[in-house]
């Protein structure tokens, strides 16, 4: 495949380099690559794919941009608030290069859809932020034998690998289960460093163009992560499992599953819901101990009288922080966590526990409105 003039002269740069050259760029006009979630992650693997020629880039997104993804997803700007966010991707995308085509996906993937999408793809990215669909999006890449470039990032960390089947281990190799829903805080309730995304969506943008161009060694049976603090790389390897349930020698999955519905942490039996008017009723008992299982972040924007704070990452390892003798109420920003919390006091024997039913966006709507929460 031959390049146009104008071609020539956009990709300059690549044609610089020996390990691309035309024969590599022209293998990138020809990629098409399906990148999933178009926030942090999305945004810089998107601009970067966008501008170095990927001929097709498809994007699924159902969600609309927020203000405060303007903090770290590049692809928007304030006009954009409000617009979903496939949509404004894909105009921001055809603006960087009308060369490419860009296929809109404006869909939630599920296990009836993700097949159909990601066949039409050479390489796919991930970028969500969702554990359901990251294993949902390894699954369907490892029974259509499609490469996978995976990562996620948290406050000040990140992590990416590659999954190439046939040449490596999948992301079920490295984690066979997903965690309850509850027990790892998302974004908005752990914060992430605006830049942080940055760094690992270009790493993903580098491997998918790597993988086209069959240059250099991708990330197949290695973890890289990333601590933004310390300003540190390192790497973990890992070897493909016998057993693993999707790509192993006898795979128990054949076909995407959608997580289960619902979520995977339940309410024990033993466990109290407590509303708002309940809790501020028996905030004083002294039989009780209020337990804040918000990130520290959170917790010091605000937080309830007699509160302890141990953020629920830490809960399982600090049991014994609690009072003996007294039953812990646990709190949160909406009730998620706490609920999780309920199921760890009571796996640990705990007997009874609480929790705020609705978490302190109740409290501040029904009980106190003064109150700061993040």
């Amino acid at each position: 495949m031959s390049l146009s003039p104008a071609e020539v002269a956009r990709y300059s740069r690549h044609l610089a380099l020996r390990e691309i050259g035309v024969a590599g760029q022209a293998k990138i006009r020809a990629a098409k690559v399906l990148v999933i979630g178009a926030g942090g992650l999305g945004s810089p693997s998107l601009l970067y794919l966008a501008a170095a020629g990927v001929g097709t880039i498809g994007i699924v997104d159902f969600d609309v941009v927020d203000i405060s993804n303007l903090q770290r997803q590049l692809l928007f700007d304030t006009a954009s608030v409000g617009e979903p966010k496939a949509d404004a991707a894909a105009r921001r995308l055809r603006a960087l290069n009308p060369g490419i085509d860009v296929i809109v996906h404006r869909v939630e993937l599920r296990a009836s859809n993700v097949i159909g999408i990601v066949a039409d793809y050479d390489v796919v990215l991930d970028g969500t932020d969702r554990f359901g669909t990251r294993y949902l999006v390894n699954d369907a890449c490892v029974i259509l034998g499609k490469p996978l470039v995976s990562a996620a990032i948290h406050r000040f960390e990140g992590q990416a690998l590659s999954c190439i089947p046939g040449r490596g281990p999948c992301y079920r190799c490295l984690f066979p289960e997903p965690p309850a829903d509850g027990l790892v805080p998302n974004c908005a309730q752990a914060g992430v460093l605006g830049v942080l995304p940055g760094v690992l969506g270009t790493i993903q943008a580098t491997e998918a163009i790597k993988i086209i161009t069959g240059t250099g060694e991708p990330l197949v049976g290695r973890l890289l992560t990333y601590d933004a603090l310390e300003m540190r790389f390192d790497e973990f390897r890992f070897a493909r499992r016998e057993d693993c349930a999707v790509c192993g020698s006898d795979p128990a999955i054949s076909a995407p599953q959608d997580a289960p519905q619902p979520c995977s942490v339940s309410s024990p039996e033993s466990a109290r819901y407590l509303s708002a008017r309940q809790l501020q009723a028996v905030l004083d008992d002294p039989s009780l101990v209020l337990v804040d299982v918000r990130e520290p972040h959170e917790f010091e924007a605000g937080f309830l009288p007699g509160a302890l704070n141990i953020p629920l990452a830490q809960l399982a390892d600090r049991l014994l922080e609690l009072p003996p003798l007294r039953t812990p109420v646990f709190v949160c920003r909406s009730g998620t966590r706490s609920l999780a919390a309920c199921t760890l006091a009571s796996q640990a024997g705990i007997q009874s526990p609480a929790h705020l039913a609705g978490g302190l966006l109740a409290w501040v709507q029904e009980v106190d409105d003064s109150l700061f929460v993040v």
